[in-house]
């Protein structure tokens, strides 16, 4: 398998803790540098036309969009379905909180942060609202709960904490809501690779000490 990703992302970071946590190692991982265009080389274009990060290539299937890597990696290759329970309705809940992650709460970062980081736009006050929403059904999600859904360790949580360490790295109040910093912590802890994850979060926040 070969594994085209930037350290820094989150949905890379999110892909990398999903391997680390069924045991599978990458046969390549190749650095895309997207500042220097790398993703609109045509090699890459041929195999994923999007040209976005992360995409595997698995003997000649190329995936992107980094939620359906990860449940293709724990289909494929894990020992068990903990990660990702074969029970369709367990399915469906980890599902919609995938789609949140995606959609709503890793969606607030970038419309937030990447004008500003990107595009050296001033801060938007409306947009970070948007973040306190996504914080706020996080939060109402996590009440009484140890994770996201269930009673142990689902690629749900993976997803989800890789977006949180983001928000950590850019100065969010996490401390805020409180079931999201508890859960938080418990997720670090917990979490296979998230001493990678860490190590590329710490790289992105490059982009908010400068």
């Amino acid at each position: 398998m070969e594994f085209y990703y930037r350290p820094g992302s989150a949905p890379c970071r999110a892909v990398i803790m999903t391997a680390k946590a069924i045991g599978v190692e990458f046969d390549k991982q190749i650095m895309i540098n997207t500042r220097a265009g790398d993703q609109f080389k045509p090699e890459y274009l041929k195999m994923n036309p999007q040209h976005t990060i992360p995409t595997l290539n698995d003997n000649g299937l190329a995936l992107w969009e980094s939620r359906a890597i990860m449940v293709y990696l724990v289909e494929s290759y894990a020992k068990d379905d903990k990660l990702y329970p074969k029970d369709i309705e367990k399915q469906a809940v980890i599902n919609q909180l995938l789609y949140f992650d995606c959609g709503t709460l890793y969606k607030s970062f970038a419309d937030y942060y990447y004008p500003q980081i990107f595009q050296k736009k001033p801060a938007d006050p409306e947009l970070y609202k948007k973040i306190e929403i996504a914080f706020g059904h996080l939060n109402t999600t996590l009440e009484g709960k140890k994770y996201a859904f269930g009673d142990n360790l689902t690629i749900a949580d993976i997803a989800l904490l890789a977006s949180v360490s983001t928000f950590d790295v850019a100065k969010f109040d996490i401390t805020k809501y409180s079931n999201v910093s508890r859960w938080y912590e418990l997720a670090k802890k917990v979490t296979p690779g998230w001493e990678l994850n860490w190590s590329g979060c710490l790289e992105f926040r490059k982009y908010f000490d400068n």
